[in-house]
């Protein structure tokens, strides 16, 4: 049975798009390490994922491979300019980045911590969400605390 074609485009959900990076990175450095035994050829393929961190393969020296390169590049005259669609990926990481700081801030404000910035009706504000965030809790475990008593009696009146 074949498998339903996967529409390409951008994974929303951050857990899902790191799986799916890092089993399509597997998949992408098998590929070229195919690529180079089949065909002969040095195959070098280098990638950064969107925490920023370095992947490659190499099929012979990375050096000796972006060495031709620049070599090859230079030769053709055909200099080397970010494309557009890097340039927007680097405005996404941007984004991300600075959304991340501010969710960070964020935790450290609900766990009492860098309140310095805040004025009074923020300070509000973030005491009514750690009441509302607390009743969860207490609800939560009240539920499960008569679950569990619910649950011993049952034994007691079975035995």
């Amino acid at each position: 049975m074949p498998r339903k074609k996967t529409e390409i485009k951008k994974i929303e959900n951050w857990t899902a798009r790191q799986v799916t990076f890092s089993k399509r990175r597997r998949g992408l450095i098998k590929k070229a390490a195919e690529l180079s035994i089949l065909c002969d050829a040095d195959v070098s393929l280098i990638i950064f994922s969107a925490t920023g961190k370095l992947h490659e393969f190499s099929s012979s020296s990375m050096e000796d491979t972006l060495t031709r390169y620049v070599l090859h590049s230079n030769s053709v005259e055909n200099p080397v300019q970010p494309c557009l669609a890097f340039q927007q990926e680097n405005s996404n990481l941007e984004m991300l980045r600075k959304e991340m700081n501010d969710k960070a801030h964020k935790l450290r404000q609900m766990k009492g911590e860098d309140l310095e910035g805040l004025d009074v009706e923020e300070l509000g504000q973030l005491e009514k969400k750690l009441e509302m965030g607390l009743s969860l809790v207490i609800k939560t475990e009240e539920e499960r605390a008569l679950t569990k008593i619910n649950t011993l009696r049952r034994k007691v009146r079975v035995h």
